[in-house]
């Protein structure tokens, strides 16, 4: 703000809270100086939700004491940082091999957020609309995440899986495909040996071959999964 601003601002204060009026001119002029110093870089309104007179309210409801420029001061550099909290840095149109022109977009995004100019940027992976054109041509391509040498490799160390991938290779059944009712495994998890009174001990070790009863119901969902 510069000072004709401030001095709004101290009126509006002293309409408020009246304790903050000055009548003798030379406290009057120490006052705004004071303000002055301590608010020159605190904007009056910005186009995304600051208020210099919401902060002075709050401060004044909030507080018995005469409200100081540090209070406003800091009431500012809240919103300040809950503005940045809530901003991902989108890449700039800058060529990237001039670091200078870079770092200067960036800075006058971050400015022009923070001045409320514009709204923070959120992470646009999670809110953007429609996924990348050469999204499923990469995953085509690709195949899977895992691939077919990998998981040949990862077989002896998790064998319950392997045993599964194998199992619908051949055109049987996912055996992980249903829960099983004997050990309570829950869809996708291995069946494991119950260690007594019922309830499945998750630290007990996992069982390569599912239980027959789990088969059996992983034999009657495909079966009505094919079509009559």
């Amino acid at each position: 703000m510069n000072r004709r601003e401030v001095a709004a601002v101290l009126t509006y204060v002293g309409r408020i809270d009246p304790r903050l009026i000055r009548t003798d001119a030379g406290e009057a002029r120490s006052q705004l100086d004071t303000w002055c110093e301590l608010l020159g870089d605190v904007p009056l309104t910005t186009g995304q939700g600051w208020d210099v007179r919401n902060a002075v309210r709050k401060r004044v409801v909030a507080s018995q004491y005469p409200i100081l420029p540090a209070d406003v001061a800091r009431e500012w550099n809240a919103h300040y940082r809950d503005r940045l909290g809530r901003h991902t840095d989108p890449t700039p149109m800058a060529d990237p091999d001039n670091p200078e022109a870079w770092r200067a977009e960036l800075v006058a995004t971050r400015k022009a957020v923070v001045t409320g100019r514009i709204a923070p940027s959120p992470h646009r992976e999670v809110t953007s609309g429609e996924p990348s054109p050469r999204l499923q041509e990469m995953l085509d391509t690709v195949g899977s995440y895992v691939p077919p040498t990998v998981r040949a490799e990862l077989a002896p160390f998790r064998p319950a899986r392997a045993a599964r991938e194998a199992a619908i290779a051949a055109g049987g059944p996912d055996l992980f495909g249903v829960p099983c009712e004997r050990c309570r495994a829950a869809v996708g998890e291995p069946c494991r040996e119950r260690s007594g009174g019922g309830v499945r001990n998750r630290n007990t070790k996992p069982r390569i071959e599912p239980h027959p009863g789990r088969v059996e119901g992983a034999l009657a969902a495909q079966a009505q999964a094919v079509p009559a």
